[in-house]
């Protein structure tokens, strides 16, 4: 069973670059920035090796290196290596982009050594076969992320931002320590392939879900608190980048580790369902009215992250895992072409006046996605899928009807009419074939999606009525933008409804008290 030792290899490798480019903390410190590109390209090759020894010897968990449940151990599944070679990737991308986009600042070598180690930590999180290495990994992600958005301590706004993210860091961190120590109380164990076999539903592990989820949900900067999130630009973009395609999914990875205790506390996970589901509505509407680019990709990320909690809330945690993957891929890419938007919008051609979609269009629009649904549903299948999976392909698909009713404004060319109709079966098909694929690759390591209960129908019902008037709404805009009261809406919504405006007086008062 040696070979469970090899994902270590990863995080070893960038532990060693971090340790030699903090030898080197200043400006152009030689061959710095190529070791740590060079040592996460090495990290993504120990990825991919351990997901070619998990299809050839199968998964299980290594042999404790320490003593007393205390210490190192490899669990190697499904999970462990997508996660593995997402976050590997994304952080040789991200530090081969830092190499050139960090040349000539001051303390290039120290942030080199903070990239370098908080990917290692991250890398020894996701492969933790252990309770006791979770969350050392969890703490030290926390802390370490905080020096690099202290990259430029002298700016006011990373300093308030710091300081929110690391108060919310603390709060998770009690509430994961608290789980954790419940899970042991209840199972007798560390080890977290025996919690998951063992684990029945007594107030111990119901208790370890409810903490389990205040946990994540605080990682995962859903409501209220929410605001470091959008404050943390401060930071150069690659943190910003590794952030949000990669650290900001350990909420979701905690829920999706622990999902067979998840599902033993059905009151938890519903009110996982209602949290993600206001906070994706709330997120999604609010990242619309952002100016900047930046700020509005933060908001795009509170609302992802929010319905992926949904998605774990509904017992669909291979397809949370995938929004993990589709989610990281597009956001790292996001913001390391931040820097492009502008130029990009300003290269734009206006032959013309936005078309602009009516009722009739957006009815046409609506009837269309869901015949596009039907007809997908009935190639790749219905049968099998649970009424959960069902009802999330119906919300997905409204996302769609948007963007058909643009194609169907009456002014608008056939030609992108048709296209947008390509596009939209193009979209609709690709994305729940990766559905089948993430459901058949997790089975056997994700539990499935139970049938639903009472509670669970009036929360699917809620959420396809939720979703479905805030995107008719959205496809109707232009037809009510103009009315005085749209105008006062979009300014509270610029604000995000003032959330995060109240959390930072009562952040500051709690300060000063402390201070006293």
């Amino acid at each position: 069973m040696s070979y469970l030792f090899v994902p270590l290899f990863s995080p070893l490798v960038l532990l060693a670059a971090a340790v030699y480019a903090a030898r080197n903390p200043g400006k152009r410190p030689g061959r710095v920035p190529l070791v740590a590109e060079l040592s996460a390209l090495a990290a993504f090759g120990g990825a991919l090796l351990s997901s070619a020894l998990l299809a050839m010897e199968g998964p299980g968990t290594s042999a404790l290196v320490g003593a007393l449940g205390i210490g190192i151990s490899v669990r190697l599944d499904v999970v462990s290596v997508v996660m593995l070679v997402l976050v590997s990737f994304i952080g040789w991308i991200v530090l081969r982009y830092a190499r050139t986009y960090m040349d000539g600042e001051e303390r290039q070598g120290a942030f080199t050594a903070w990239m370098a180690a908080t990917l290692a930590t991250v890398l020894l999180l996701v492969m933790a076969g252990n309770l006791v290495q979770v969350f050392a990994a969890w703490v030290m992600t926390g802390l370490l992320l905080n020096q690099l958005l202290l990259h430029y301590p002298e700016r006011a706004t990373a300093q308030r931002a710091a300081r929110k993210k690391a108060f919310v860091a603390r709060l998770s961190e009690v509430a994961l320590a608290v789980s954790f120590v419940l899970l042991v109380v209840a199972t007798g164990t560390t080890d977290i392939a025996t919690i998951l076999e063992s684990a029945t539903a007594t107030w111990l592990t119901m208790s370890a879900a409810l903490f389990l989820a205040i946990a994540a949900v605080l990682a995962s900067a859903q409501f209220p608190m929410h605001g470091w999130l959008t404050e943390v630009m401060e930071a150069p973009t690659p943190v910003s980048a590794l952030l949000h395609a990669g650290v900001i999914n350990a909420g979701g990875f905690l829920l999706i580790r622990f999902a067979d205790v998840m599902l033993l506390a059905p009151g938890v996970m519903a009110l996982l369902v209602m949290l993600g589901g206001f906070t994706a509505l709330f997120g999604g509407l609010v990242m619309l009215t952002q100016p900047a680019v930046k700020t509005s990709l933060a908001w795009s990320t509170i609302a992802q992250m929010a319905f992926m909690m949904m998605q774990c809330g509904l017992a669909l945690f291979p397809l949370a895992l995938l929004h993990i993957v589709a989610h990281s891929l597009y956001k790292a890419h996001a913001f390391l072409r931040s820097g492009e938007a502008v130029r990009n919008v300003a290269k734009i051609r206006r032959p013309g006046p936005v078309a602009v979609p009516s009722l009739r269009n957006v009815a046409q629009a609506f009837l269309s996605a869901i015949a596009i649904y039907a007809l997908v549903g009935l190639g790749l299948g219905f049968d099998g899928k649970s009424a959960q999976a069902i009802a999330l392909g119906v919300i997905l698909i409204f996302g769609v009807a948007y963007l058909l009713a643009q194609g169907f404004a009456d002014e608008a060319p056939r030609a992108l009419m048709r296209r947008t109709v390509v596009y939209a079966l193009a979209t609709s098909l690709s994305y729940f074939a990766l559905q089948v694929i993430a459901v058949s690759l997790t089975k056997g390591t994700l539990p499935a999606t139970p049938a639903p209960g009472p509670l669970e129908w009036a929360l699917l019902v809620l959420a396809l009525l939720s979703f479905g008037l805030v995107a008719i709404a959205q496809s109707t805009f232009p037809l009510w933008a103009t009315h005085p009261a749209a105008a006062g809406l979009r300014v509270h919504l610029t604000n995000g409804l003032y959330a995060n405006a109240i959390f930072d007086k009562l952040l500051d008062g709690w300060s000063k008290r402390a201070a006293t």
